[in-house]
């Protein structure tokens, strides 16, 4: 099996994240302190008892998804020998990129943690509720949306945020301009336009001042060459060099994520199987959107750790 290892952004989350791991193996429990510790916070009794409410709060999602990718990953070593290396990528959505980076040893657990607290804040802060706004466009081609975000521009600014997968593309931008997007490409015949609930405009040019919060906080980070290399959301292509991963990180709050070329990439280079550590499965079911035909497997459960672990020694 030729692997790599690929993290979720915000939307996997879920009340009870990340506890049948924490209960079935110390490595993980271990992984869910460190954070807990890092914040100091009690993420994981937010992360395992709720409210939904507080924990969809983007300050709370970022490194709450984050933990539970390290400790799926931990879980892997520590209880079945499976080690990151075992893989020849890692990648993530949005924040998932920097679980992928943790992952892949260039950022400790919790440093990482940490920049996605800030992270969060920065995003959430960088906007005015109400004043910003994200739609997805199904059944867009990267050409009905870059029409569609060219019309909307009329009214200000908006833009491609997310090429998830064939025919599904999110816009990002201000109000009236994503919703006059969304009017566009529906009169171009685009399948569906729909306007999300969500509490920013995540990725596009009215995240500039989360953009310039995190370039303060990445510069006093400690990166290091991970030990795989990683494939970024800027570049869809293999990185290794700390500095550079470090200005993708910036450069990724307010620019495009590049997931299906990510993947396409990885599969044009001799990749079968994506797993997807930690919690839930939404780049597993976008990958049958990209690749037809290449392996995902969502692997978020203990019983799903040892059937993964089984079958990639055996």
């Amino acid at each position: 099996m030729t692997l790599a290892f690929t993290f979720p952004g915000q939307g996997s989350q879920f009340v009870g994240m990340g506890k049948e791991l924490a209960e079935a193996f110390a490595g993980a429990r271990s992984v869910f302190q460190e954070v807990d510790d890092a914040l100091f916070q009690n993420l994981s009794k937010l992360m395992w008892d709720g409210p939904i409410e507080d924990l969809t709060l983007t300050a709370n999602t970022q490194p709450a998804l984050m933990a539970c990718g390290v400790a799926a990953m931990r879980a892997l070593k520590d209880e079945f020998g499976v080690d990151v290396t075992d893989a020849k990528f890692v990648a993530g959505h949005s924040l998932g990129e920097y679980t992928a980076l943790c992952a892949a040893g260039s950022l400790s657990l919790a440093e990482t943690a940490k920049l996605l607290r800030i992270r969060g804040n920065a995003m959430q802060d960088a906007v005015p509720v109400g004043a910003g706004a994200m739609a997805a466009l199904l059944g867009a081609s990267v050409e009905d949306a870059e029409a569609a975000a060219k019309a909307g521009q009329a009214k200000g600014i908006c833009q491609i945020a997310n090429d998830n997968a064939v025919g599904q593309i999110v816009l990002s931008g201000e109000k009236d301009a994503v919703q006059a997007a969304c009017d566009a490409a529906t009169e171009m015949g685009v399948k569906k336009a729909m306007m999300l609930n969500v509490s920013a405009p995540f990725h596009c040019d009215m995240m500039a001042p989360a953009a310039e919060a995190m370039r303060d906080a990445l510069a006093d980070a400690s990166f290091k060459a991970p030990v795989i290399p990683v494939i970024n959301n800027v570049q869809a292509a293999p990185v290794s060099d700390p500095d550079q991963l470090r200005d993708d990180l910036v450069a990724q709050v307010t620019g495009r994520v590049r997931w299906r070329e990510s993947v396409n990439w990885m599969h044009a280079n001799g990749i079968e199987t994506l797993a997807e550590p930690g919690c839930g499965k939404v780049l597993t079911v976008m990958l049958r959107r990209i690749v037809k035909g290449m392996n995902g497997v969502a692997i978020n459960t203990p019983e799903g750790l040892e059937a993964f672990a089984a079958e990639l020694k055996g």
